[in-house]
Parts: C-alpha cells; structure tokens; sequence
C-alpha cells in the first residue's frame, strides 16, 4: 500500500478513528496498530508478513533471553550472535544470494571454471532492509545495557511493524520508539494539526517535485546514448530532487501520519542540499540510516581512534556496506565507497580550503558532487554507467 494511493487514502481516517474512539486501552491500541500494520504489509504480498513476524518474534525472545544471563558474558555474546546472523542470513537470502551467487558464477569463469550455480526465484519483501535493522538495533543495544528488554510482546511487535515507517524508515531505534508504545497515549489536537500539514509537504514533495521530475528523468536515462551533455546533466539535474522528493518526501508522510497516533519518529531529512561538504550532507540525509551505521559499524571497528590506515579502512568498509544496503548491485557499492573516497578527501585534503571560500561557493560543491553521485546510483550497468558518464564531461 503506498502513501500516495487510493487505498492508503480510505485506510488512514478508518485506522485513525478506530484507534482513538474504539480502541481506548493501551494494550488494544498496540494490538490495534499490530493488525492495521500487518494489513498494511500485507497489501503488497501477504507472505512478507510470516517473514516480518519471524523476525519480529527471533529479537523479542532474545531480549529475554539476554535478560535471564545476565552476568554471564559470553553467553550473552553468544545470544545477540545467533540473532543478529539469523536475521542478517535471512536479509542475506532474500536480497543478496542472487547477487552474490551469479557474481560467485562470474569469478569462476574468469579463470576457467563452469560453475553450475543456483539461484532462487523469489520476491524481494518489501522493507526487509529497514525492519531488519531496527531489530539489530534492538538485541544490539541490549546486549550493550542501552536499554532493558520489554516483556510487552505486543508492544515490541507494534514497534517493529509500525506502518508509517515500516517500508521506508526512519529507522527507529528501540530506545526512542519502543517507550512509547510501553505508555498511554491522548490525543493531541496540536500535534495532529502539525502532522497532517507535514503529510501535505510529504506529499507535494512527492507527487509535485518527484513524481513530475520523473518524467523527464525517465524519458533522458531511456535515451541516453542519442542525447548530448548537455541534456545528461540535465537529467542528472532533476534525478537530484527527484530522488529527494522520494526519500524525504515519504519520511514527511510517516513522520506526520505517526503525529496523528501519538507517536513522534526521528527527523530524517534536514536541508541536506543545503549543505557545505560532504561529511555535512551525510549528516542531513537519511539521518536514521547514517546514525545506524555510525553506531553499528563504524564506531565498533574502531571509529576515528585507530591509526590513519584503520581509519581510513573503517570509512571505506562502512560506505561500501551503505552503498550495498541500499541495493543488491555493484553500481550501489561503487556509490557508497565514491562517498567513502570524499569523505577522506575532504578529511585530509579539502577540509582547510573549504574553510576559506564562501559558503555558497560549499555549496555548490556538495550539489556537485551528490549530482554525480545520484549518476551512479541511479545506472545499474556498468556500460550505460561509464557512457553516462563519459558524456556528461565531454568525454
């Protein structure tokens, strides 16, 4: 079900005002929200919903179990391993395995070798990507004694499968969600206001600015061999706020349809193309996804505080990692780890001439650089990658 269509329009206002005059009690709210999500879910395919409940049900268990070993360490380690590879293998086959398995195919035949490899025909779940994080993050920050599990089953499953944020983020962590479906709830006329007039920007951001973006966009990258540089930067151009007509546009939408519950979810988008370098663009965009990996990859390898080469290593194997989340294709890793590249650039390089020219001057230079970072993300194939490229300078 999309925010943007007719069925989400006639679901909205019958869950709302189920929710609030029918469904008073916390615990018949949380069921409630539950059964609207899973509806929800289970609009696009009503088999991601036995996936999304097996994860839900593997992370609430391990809480517990984490909970009753406490004090002893290395069962503890032992708990939040099992779970985190269970729900990583299950992200792994429904999203990876045939793209690992077919490149496996490719790198044996480049020396020599007929591999008759096996790949599965089976339908990417939609969201798996953010559900599964926010379940990591849940054993995560457990094990860690961030936070003490919940035993309020209901409650946990109502956090993982929240609707407004189910497919597309933010990605909540359990410390900032879960607390709230743990607590009464009343209505706020205020913050109800606030949240439809957020889901009226989400909205226009996304059927004014993405949605009509899209039709040139789609007719330029379909014709990009007949086309000149001039036209290709163009379509780069209005990729740029295409995609971020998208991706913020929907976090307006999930962030105001929770206000109407009650519930508040993180910021995710801030002005990023308003930014001065790089690093400040990753810190505007899709600031749910960059904090999960900050927190979860990046700070665990050993952050900044390691010798300049770890360092250095720690920034690539993170964006690499970011790139690849968003997509089972070498263009994405090739995005993440052209992002890794500025990053360092800027750390060790640009850093002291950036400080010296004018702001707006910055940030011309971040819209640069993102534009043609929107290139390879948005060209799956390497060929139509390097021709888009290639024309885009001159070349």
């Amino acid at each position: 079900m999309l925010f943007n269509s007719f069925e989400f329009l006639v679901f909205l206002p019958i869950v709302f005002l189920l929710y609030w005059f029918a469904f008073k009690k916390l615990r018949a709210q949380n069921l409630f929200v539950v059964v609207a999500s899973y509806l929800f879910y289970g609009w696009w395919d009503w088999r991601f919903l036995i996936l999304i409940a097996f994860t839900t049900l593997c992370s609430y268990v391990s809480g517990i179990l984490l909970e009753r070993q406490e004090g002893h360490r290395h069962i503890q380690r032992l708990i939040s391993i099992a779970n985190i590879v269970l729900n990583l293998t299950i992200l792994g086959i429904f999203k990876y395995f045939n793209f690992f398995s077919e490149n496996l195919q490719h790198l044996f035949q480049w020396f020599g070798f007929e591999l008759d490899w096996v790949t599965l025909d089976i339908l990417l779940p939609v969201g798996i990507s953010f559900y599964t994080f926010q379940a990591l993050s849940y054993t995560i920050d457990i094990y860690r004694h961030k936070m003490k599990p919940t035993h309020d089953i209901v409650a946990f499953f109502a956090f993982i499968s929240f609707f407004p944020q189910l497919v597309a983020g933010p990605i909540e962590r359990a410390t900032n969600l879960l607390p709230q479906f743990e607590s009464q709830r009343t209505f706020d006329y205020t913050a109800a206001v606030d949240g439809m007039r957020q889901i009226l920007w989400g909205l226009f951001k996304k059927i004014v600015v993405a949605d009509t973006c899209a039709v040139a966009v789609n007719q330029i990258f379909a014709n990009y061999q007949t086309l000149d540089s001039l036209n290709l930067v163009w379509g780069a151009f209005l990729f740029t706020f295409q995609i971020y007509g998208d991706f913020s546009g929907y976090s307006d939408i999930a962030i105001g349809t929770a206000k109407l519950f009650g519930i508040n979810l993180l910021q995710n988008f801030n002005f990023p193309y308003f930014s001065r370098d790089i690093a400040e663009f990753w810190r505007r965009w899709h600031i749910s996804l960059t904090t999960w990996f900050r927190d979860y990859i990046y700070i665990p390898l050993g952050g900044n505080r390691v010798s300049t080469l770890k360092h250095i290593r720690n920034i690539l194997v993170v964006w690499a990692l970011t790139g690849l989340w968003h997509g089972a294709s070498w263009n994405f890793v090739l995005w993440g780890v052209y992002y890794g590249l500025f990053l360092l650039l800027e750390k060790f390089v640009l850093q002291k001439y950036l400080k010296k020219i004018p702001s707006w001057l910055c940030t011309v230079y971040t819209m640069l650089v993102v534009m043609i970072g929107w290139v390879f993300f948005s060209q799956t194939d390497f060929g139509a990658l390097g021709h888009y490229l290639g024309t885009m300078f001159g070349i």
